[in-house]
């Protein structure tokens, strides 16, 4: 059998307000640096304060996922700010149970709304509202998670034609 790697990056949509807070802190930052120069230099330390707050707050509000299907094994990466990498989970297909749809019936004793079975969830969708979502509910360190995807459909594919008994397509 051949070996073979497929990935997809999904970048996260930016929430409602973060552009208005960005430009806010910066205002806000420049005025109290200027007051520091011209009035006192106690202002001078909240505003450097600010400017870290600023540049932590633009790392850790630019999120992208990277799923990577390397033969039997999906790997996903978190990537904050376009520097930083961390790789979130590391998983065996073979542990899979089911992978579908999010309002599918194979995974509809998964939801918190018409469920019983509560699992840890993983949300690594880019929240854009005409991109459908898939969940997986799959086996990791001994316990079962559920997993919400932004699948494409090569990866869906790839999926469907390794364990087709347990990947549900719309």
């Amino acid at each position: 059998m051949f070996e073979y790697a497929i990935v997809k990056q999904v970048k996260r949509k930016p929430k409602a307000m973060a552009g208005f807070l960005r430009k806010l802190m910066i205002i806000f930052a420049v005025i109290i640096l200027l007051l520091g120069v011209t009035i006192s230099q106690g202002f001078m330390l909240p505003g450097f304060l600010l400017v870290v707050l600023y540049f932590g707050y633009d790392v850790f509000s630019q999120k992208e996922y990277e799923y990577r299907l390397e033969g039997r094994r999906l790997t996903i990466d978190v990537i904050l700010g376009k520097r930083y990498r961390k790789t979130a989970h590391i998983l065996e297909l073979s542990e899979m149970e089911a992978t579908a749809p999010n309002r599918h019936q194979a995974v509809a004793k998964y939801r918190k709304d018409a469920g019983g079975v509560k699992l840890p969830k993983y949300d690594y969708t880019s929240y854009e509202e005409d991109t459908p979502y898939y969940t997986m509910i799959i086996m990791e360190n001994r316990t079962k998670i559920k997993l919400l995807l932004d699948l494409d459909d090569e990866m869906l594919q790839t999926l469907k034609r390794l364990y087709p008994e347990r990947v549900f397509l719309m």
